[in-house]
């Protein structure tokens, strides 16, 4: 098995709904972005995903969350966008597309972090 992951980032809004803080109100974050996949064979140039494939497919996730109020998007019209809640949006976004293009290869984690010491991990229950 292989771990394969790229970085990247977005810049975007939101607002915590009900949260007993600063953080209720409309504030920005250029958040930090990892993916990792994991592919179980490597192909016949003996790579798992190419990483311009794969970053090509987190960018274009990323691409409907930039510079946007992510409180707007239609996934945050009943959860918090949370950093909880926008790794486990890129998370099944990302897995979809993978199992349509990709056989063999699948998100293992996606990390969002809001600064450079706040981030969160999502890695579904196994």
């Amino acid at each position: 098995m292989f771990e394969i992951f790229v970085r990247t980032h977005f810049s975007a809004a939101h607002y915590l709904r009900d949260y007993p803080g600063k953080c209720e109100h409309l504030h920005g974050h250029n958040w930090d972005v990892e993916v990792a996949v994991a592919a179980e064979n490597l192909n016949e140039i003996n790579v798992g995903i190419d990483f311009r494939d794969l970053k090509q497919m987190v960018n274009g996730i990323l691409k409907g969350l930039d510079h946007i109020n992510l409180n707007d998007h239609p996934a945050f019209q009943e959860v918090n966008p949370s950093s909880e809640g926008i790794a486990r949006y890129i998370f099944d976004q990302l897995a979809g597309q993978l199992k349509d293009s990709f056989p063999g290869v699948s998100p293992l984690r996606v990390t969002v972090c809001e600064t450079p010491s706040s981030c969160v991990t999502y890695r579904p229950a196994r």
